[in-house]
């Protein structure tokens, strides 16, 4: 039963993984298309007031892949109370990118530990 566990566990991780690789190009990507708007539209020599609802709605749409962002995170933490709760604590699950663990942060009002990329 633990080496189904730990199979399971694995798979799901791959794809943890993916999925922030995924949102953090997305966010990337986003953020250069914002970045860009006010020089396409100095370059085109156009009026301040030209695509301002378009810069406006990039914006909304990066601060949304940021707040998803951030629900991934607090996915990323529950599954690593999910692995600990079914016997897999010891077990070392890392991505390509292992990241330094990050420091507690005050969520809430609540201190929430977070944990290594590893998780």
């Amino acid at each position: 039963m633990l080496k189904q566990r730990r199979n399971a566990a694995e798979n799901l991780a791959s794809r943890l993984f993916a999925t922030e690789k995924a949102v953090d190009e997305a966010i990337r990507k986003m953020a250069d298309l914002a970045g860009y708007m006010p020089t396409a539209r100095m370059d085109a020599n156009l009026s301040a007031v030209v695509g301002q609802d378009a810069i406006s709605r990039a914006a909304e749409t990066l601060s949304a892949l940021v707040g998803a962002r951030g629900h991934l995170v607090a996915t990323h933490n529950r599954l690593a109370d999910t692995r600990d709760q079914i016997g897999l604590r010891a077990m070392a699950m890392g991505s390509d990118d292992m990241k330094p663990p990050v420091q507690a942060k005050k969520q809430d009002g609540e201190l929430v530990r977070l944990i290594d990329h590893a998780a």
